[in-house]
Formats: C-alpha cells, sequence, structure tokens
C-alpha cells in the first residue's frame, strides 16, 4: 500500500490550536472560537485514525510472522484479510482529511449567464439554463435573487446575473462555469436543420469586503433610468446603478429593483465577486503552469458541456460522461455530474497527496484498459 503522507504538519498545527484554545481570551471572538474548536476535532479525529492505521500496519506485520506456525496458520489466513480491509479504509479516510478545504465552497454564489455564438438561439438557451439552475436551487432550498438581465427580442436572456444563497452553494455549483453548447433545431428554423449555439456561465463566490479592498475613488459610479420590463416604477425613476471599477477596466450595471441603493449594493456585490475570481484565477493559471487539471479550469472560454436535443444527450467533455436524460437534465436534475465532477476532482486531489504525478497515473490506467 502507498504511504502516507508526513503526519508531522498536522501535528504541529493540532499544538498551536491546543495552544490557542488554552488562552484565557480564546472565546471573546466567538466566530474564530468555533472555526478553531471545528479544525481541532477534525485534526484529532485525523491523529486517532493515523495512530490506528500504524496499529493495523503493526498487528499485520505480526499476523504475517504467525503464518509460518502451522498451528496458528489457518487462523492467521483468516484474520489477516480483515486487517488490511480495516487499514485501507484507514488509508484513504486519512488522505481525504489531509486534503486542505476549500475555503470559498461555504460561500454563496453570483452566477452570469451570457449569450455567446448564435443569435437569438443562444439567447433562448440562456433562459433556459437560468430555468435549469433555478429548478436546481428550489430543489435544495436554496434562495435566487436576480440581480441584473438584458431580455432579447424573442424573450430570452442576452445577460442575466443572479444571487443564489444557502448552504455550500459554491460547492456544488463551481463545475458549471464555462461554455455550455447547445445542439437542436431553433424555434426560428423552418427547415428543419440542427443549430449549435454556445452560452457562457460564470460561477463566482460572493466577495466579502475582507476580501476584496476597493478604493472609492477607483470607483465610477453613474445612475440613469432604467429600461426594458420592470413596471411603470422601474421605468420613470433613475434606479439603475453602472459602476465602472477604473484600475481594471471592469463595469457592473444593475437594474432589476426599484431602489437605486438597493441596486448600487448589488452592484458591487457583483464587482467584488468579479474582483475575487480575478484573484483566484491568477493563482490557478500559477497552479496550472506546473500541472493541468484533469477536469478542466473552469475558464469560461473552455467548452465544459454539450446539450444534444435530438439524440437527448447531455456531453460532459471534463470527464468524458454521457447521460441520455437531457429533459430531466434541464429539469435541473444535474446532481449526477455534479457528482461525478466532485469525484474526479477528489480523486486528483489524492494522488497528489500520495505523491503520484496526475499525469503518469492517467497513463497507468489507460495502459490497464
Amino acid at each position: 500500500m502507498d504511504r502516507l503522507p508526513d503526519i508531522a504538519p498536522f501535528k504541529l498545527r493540532f499544538g498551536e490550536l491546543d495552544a490557542q484554545m488554552a488562552e484565557p481570551s480564546f472565546y471573546s471572538n466567538s466566530r474564530c472560537a468555533v472555526e478553531v474548536t471545528r479544525e481541532h476535532q477534525q485534526l484529532r479525529e485525523l491523529l486517532d485514525n493515523y495512530h490506528a492505521y500504524e496499529q493495523f500496519g503493526q498487528e499485520i506485520l505480526e499476523h504475517a510472522k504467525l503464518l509460518r506456525d502451522p498451528e496458528l496458520h489457518t487462523l492467521v489466513s483468516q484474520e489477516l484479510p480483515e486487517l488490511e480491509a480495516k487499514r485501507a479504509a484507514l488509508h484513504e479516510r486519512i488522505l481525504r482529511a489531509m486534503i486542505p478545504p476549500e475555503l470559498m465552497d461555504s460561500r454563496n454564489t453570483v452566477m452570469e449567464i451570457r449569450a455567446s455564438a448564435g443569435g437569438d438561439e443562444a439567447s433562448l438557451f440562456a433562459a433556459d439554463l437560468y430555468r435549469l439552475f433555478a429548478k436546481y436551487a428550489e430543489g435544495r432550498g436554496w434562495k435566487i435573487q436576480p440581480m441584473s438581465s438584458s431580455l432579447s427580442e424573442r424573450g430570452g436572456f442576452k445577460e442575466v446575473i443572479f444571487l443564489i444563497t444557502g448552504i455550500g452553494v459554491y460547492k456544488q455549483l463551481k463545475y458549471e462555469s464555462g461554455v455550455h453548447r447547445v445542439q437542436r433545431v431553433p424555434v426560428t428554423e423552418t427547415s428543419g436543420r440542427i443549430h449549435t449555439s454556445t452560452v457562457t456561465v460564470a460561477v463566482l463566490p460572493e466577495a466579502e469586503e475582507v476580501d476584496v479592498q476597493i478604493d472609492s475613488q477607483d470607483l465610477e459610479i453613474t445612475v440613469q433610468r432604467a429600461s426594458g420590463p420592470g413596471g411603470q416604477g422601474v421605468n420613470t425613476t433613475d434606479s439603475a446603478v453602472r459602476i465602472v471599477y477604473k484600475p481594471a477596466g471592469l463595469a457592473v450595471y444593475c437594474a432589476d429593483g426599484r431602489s437605486q441603493q438597493k441596486n448600487k449594493a448589488q452592484a458591487m456585490t457583483v464587482l467584488r465577486s468579479r474582483l475575487l475570481q480575478q484573484k483566484q484565477d491568477e493563482e490557478h493559471a500559477k497552479y496550472a503552469a506546473q500541472r493541468r487539471s484533469q477536469i478542466g479550469s473552469g475558464n469560461r472560454s473552455e467548452r465544459i458541456r454539450t446539450y444534444n436535443f435530438p439524440q437527448n444527450r447531455v456531453t460532459d467533455h471534463r470527464i468524458g460522461l454521457t447521460l441520455y436524460s437531457l429533459p430531466a437534465v434541464m429539469e435541473g436534475r444535474i446532481d449526477d455530474l455534479i457528482e461525478v465532477l466532485q469525484r474526479a476532482e477528489l480523486e486528483e486531489k489524492l494522488a497528489a497527496l500520495a505523491g503520484v504525478p496526475v499525469a503518469v497515473r492517467a497513463v497507468l490506467e489507460d495502459g490497464s484498459k
């Protein structure tokens, strides 16, 4: 069995947390105390499992020696597989516990869906994707808050931006970032030809003010009269807000609310989330230069999925998974896709943690097929 990574850094961290928790002022910051206590408990479980793993290893060695004894051979042969199975289960559990948690996974999420190539058909599919994610959010008990939208002439979305709040939103939806391709006969097509269109989806963890420092002098804020659907109140007041972050040239426009202050707050939420994503992308780019991810970078320029309506097929290109249940997927039942993507990411992290280069591992797996 592969050796486990060095446990020493985890023991050191456990000792640091022990010292923190022993300080008289530890509970003065309740939020910090909860986070430290949770990490302390997780590390305690990790260290206990590691100790048990070592004990099982010692018992296996002792049983292997006893196999030479003719009187004990049968009994030992029966016990040895059970010990090895328990140790193997602990091996993966320990590896999982050693993987650093994704700090953004617990965040709420700003989603941006934009029609790309394909004209009216792309905007109609953008509306279909919005409905898909709304259905998925509803099924998980999450809430959706519209932030900005731009309708096409045929009722689709040129662009729609919305906030999803709930438990573990970003953890579940982060894999949806990228180019979504649709193949179907558009409602505008009279000859029955299949068209290919694309929609881009950006999934941004909601940024907090401490994540991104924005100097008010770097902002250019303008208000204007909202246009398009929204009712009389929206169209007759200067409630729409446009914010430009001058250092990065980022522009955000929000007009879905009747209140100028609400639109400004929503625009700032989107701006902070985009800047946070920008910071993350820069870090990911450095990491990808050393080792490219098996399931893709999540970059919006990368085609991640195809929805083929004539064949009732949805294919995720990052993991080579094809499902023939397109109607269910379009109703928001995407758990099967997300679970496989999560498993692929976990296996990659486990392989890296165990010291097995992903590229080498892929070659070995291909050769065994």
